[in-house]
């Protein structure tokens, strides 16, 4: 850039000029390394809330234990990466790459992970309470035990992933794709399932009292031991309030 074109710039109302990353500088709140090679990193217990991390590569970097809240890791790639037990409320990691990245017992309310892909991930007891996680891939990822209370999956991809124990009360679902997922013992009162794939799906000993399972796609879908009192059945009849595991 010219000399002229910069002053004229500056003189602008308004005018912020962009932050640069500083890939050198040392962990710590709103530190800037967006687009910084940081792989392999060992980060384990740091305080990075707020940081911008966009772009960055963090592939098997350890970040267990991590204060993450409200992180900026958008299109970031973390896959195999250990986050273990952190903490990343409020976060957005929008398109990030989590492949086989291990979240077990992290919190995560209100994060945003839409489109993110998440295939193979562990996230076993992790909280995503009211979490975003629209059109994101969690195929074969493990999320046993987790909470997803009035969590956002719409069109989010589950195919094979386990949710055993999960509790997924008021959240929604509206198609997304649960292909051989296994819910057993999850708890989805008032979840919307409108239009979701459940072919194969395990929901034996489910709580799916007052669940909207309207144009659910069901094929080899297991109920044994549910409970589906007051849900709204696939051809819109509700379901009696003493319903066990079939609509009666």
């Amino acid at each position: 850039m010219n000399k002229t074109l910069s002053f004229l710039l500056l003189i602008l109302p308004g005018f912020v000029p962009l932050a640069q990353a500083a890939c050198e500088d040392p962990p710590a709140p709103r530190v800037n390394w967006t687009g910084c090679d940081k792989q392999g990193a060992d980060l384990a217990g740091v305080d990075l809330r707020h940081a911008v991390l966009r772009n960055i590569r963090l592939d098997g970097a350890n970040l267990s234990g991590a204060l993450l809240n409200g992180v900026e890791l958008s299109f970031a790639s973390l896959q195999g990466a250990n986050l273990e037990q952190v903490r990343m409320s409020d976060a957005r990691l929008v398109s990030a790459n989590l492949q086989q990245v291990r979240l077990s017992r992290s919190l995560l309310d209100n994060s945003i992970f839409d489109r993110a892909q998440l295939q193979e991930a562990k996230l076993d007891g992790a909280s995503l309470r009211q979490a975003h996680l629209y059109q994101t891939r969690l195929d074969h990822a493990d999320l046993t035990g987790a909470n997803l209370e009035k969590a956002v999956l719409r069109q989010a991809v589950l195919d094979h992933a386990r949710l055993d124990q999960a509790t997924l009360d008021e959240a929604d679902l509206l198609k997304a794709s649960l292909d051989s997922t296994s819910l057993r013992g999850a708890s989805l009162y008032r979840a919307r399932l409108e239009g979701t794939k459940l072919h194969f799906a395990d929901l034996r000993e489910a709580n799916l009292q007052r669940a909207n399972l309207v144009n659910a796609e069901l094929f080899e879908t297991r109920f044994e031991g549910s409970t589906l009192g007051g849900a709204t059945w696939i051809n819109r009849r509700r379901c009696g309030m003493r319903s066990g595991d079939q609509c009666d």
